[in-house]
């Protein structure tokens, strides 16, 4: 990812409140919305984020005011409200918040899944959606304004693109979205979802190990025959977030370069 001179201030007022942002998909958004802009809270559970650092170092000063870094844990409660606190301290009040964070399960079966993997991986990418989005809503509604967009997948609609823990979870987020995006819709407050396809990221690097079998089977097996790159999924995320999308509400949108057609 290189940086590149901002083209617009369309979301200068925006707070950005964004999970896994260290990298992949997470970190592409965190820069992105930088680019436009935006106030930038990046969460993650490692604690480097130099290269988002870095990102925001060649794009200016300003820039780099413009985003902080806070590590923690997600999958825990505490950890999101002391996220959203120290967010609103710093830069104030989220208008958008993006739950990117999640992790894979390893395809796994449900008699090669543990009770621990079950619990880690609904932890993760489903019980951090409800605790983040449950914190900063009550200030959208007090603001009469807000987004939410949260990462589902093509694991959302159909099997086979996780395991049964990780297929589950993301099944769940793309009904948390429908259902919250009715509940709110009166309220201004904006929900959306984006289901990736296959997206190169860290989080997908085994299938791109030793000889890369499992990387070239996937793109052959995607329609237009290709892996997409975070930033793909980075510049949707803009246009979702932007009033050009405002119409838009509880939609699962697909970037998956047709996976879900077959």
């Amino acid at each position: 990812m290189r940086a590149k001179k901002a083209e617009t201030s369309a979301f200068h007022d925006a707070v950005v409140l964004v999970t896994g942002a260290a990298s992949g998909i997470g970190q592409a958004q965190a820069a992105t919305f930088l680019h436009a802009g935006a106030r930038v809270f990046a969460v993650d559970l490692v604690e480097d984020f130099r290269k988002l650092q870095q990102l925001a170092k060649d794009m200016g000063a300003a820039a780099e005011q413009r985003l902080a870094v806070f590590q923690g844990d997600v999958s825990q409660k505490g950890d999101c409200l002391t996220a959203v606190a120290t967010c609103e301290e710093q830069f104030g009040e989220v208008t958008i918040l993006l739950n990117t964070a999640g992790k894979l399960d390893g395809y796994k079966n449900i008699l090669d899944t543990s009770d621990e993997l079950w619990r880690d991986i609904l932890r993760t990418d489903l019980d951090s959606v409800y605790y983040l989005t449950k914190a900063v809503l009550p200030k959208m509604l007090e603001q009469g304004r807000g987004t939410i967009i949260n990462m589902a997948s093509v694991a959302s609609f159909v099997g086979g693109g996780g395991g049964i823990a990780y297929t589950t979870a993301k099944h769940a987020i793309a009904g948390f979205t429908r259902q919250l995006a009715l509940d709110y819709a009166a309220a201004n407050i904006h929900v959306v979802a984006i289901a990736p396809g296959a997206i190169r990221t860290p989080m997908n690097a085994a299938d791109f190990a030793g000889d890369g079998k499992m990387a070239a089977w996937v793109a052959a097996e995607t329609p237009v025959k290709r892996w997409a790159e975070a930033q793909e999924v980075a510049d949707l995320t803009l246009f979702l977030a932007s009033q050009k999308a405002g119409y838009m509400q509880g939609n699962i949108v697909e970037i998956d370069g047709g996976w879900l057609l077959k």
